[in-house]
């Protein structure tokens, strides 16, 4: 392992999120079921994390798109809530969550007779996406540098490194993979990172507690030193 003298940079990374139609749509509940089994995983990411590199979102009751049109278009509140309330960092992978998603809709079209339909202009349209990188001139050279640079970060840049880091490595993300290679000096900083709340949240908020975080504890270590 480097050194902390000889270990490379963070590199910072930018992205865009480009979505794209797939002909499928719902109109009710079993048509969203049956879909949800078709689909492929980029769709289920894109409903899931699509909004959060939208500038209007803000804690939105129901902080997925599934969630969303069952609230607004088939007017199922009961289920609405429990598609909100579903964390994708739960989930191993985007296939598990694609079948809690199935499960919790066939339980509730258990619960009930009657399937809602939505008006022929509100009909779910089933869309899927790819992250889109980009490179960037910026550079972080030390952890101690991230209390200056991460409140500097564009949103889609916090996006990449912290959120779909997470989904390309189970458990990590870009930040901490970096703490990491500096061997024991940065775990507690590790630790404290790996507890921050994903989904809940606008990115500006994300990106706000990122900084507290580390904020708090280079404070803390330079208290300890002195």
């Amino acid at each position: 392992m480097e050194s902390p003298e000889t270990q490379a940079p963070f590199l910072v990374r930018d992205c865009a999120l480009s979505a794209y139609a797939t002909g499928l749509r719902a109109q009710n509940l079993r048509e969203l079921r049956d879909r949800l089994a078709q689909v492929s995983t980029e769709c289920i990411y894109y409903h899931f994390w699509g909004s959060r590199l939208y500038s209007g979102f803000e804690h939105p009751e129901y902080p997925n798109m599934f969630a969303g049109w069952v609230h607004r278009s088939l007017h199922d509140h009961r289920l609405g809530e429990r598609l909100g309330i579903i964390d994708p960092m739960d989930f191993p992978d985007l296939e598990a969550l694609r079948q809690e998603l199935i499960e919790t809709i066939e339980q509730r079209l258990e619960e009930t007779e009657i399937v809602a339909w939505s008006p022929a202009d509100e009909q779910f349209n089933f869309m899927r996406s790819r992250v889109v990188v980009f490179d960037t001139p910026r550079t972080i050279a030390h952890p101690r540098d991230l209390v200056e640079v991460l409140p500097t970060l564009s949103a889609s840049s916090v996006f990449y490194h912290f959120i779909d880091a997470r989904l390309r490595m189970p458990d990590l993300d870009d930040f901490r993979a970096w703490l990491l290679a500096y061997g024991d000096e940065f775990l507690d900083l590790v630790e404290a990172l790996s507890t921050v709340d994903l989904f809940f949240v606008p990115l500006a908020e994300l990106r706000q507690t990122l900084v507290a975080v580390v904020s708090a504890y280079f404070s803390d270590h330079q208290v300890k030193e002195a």
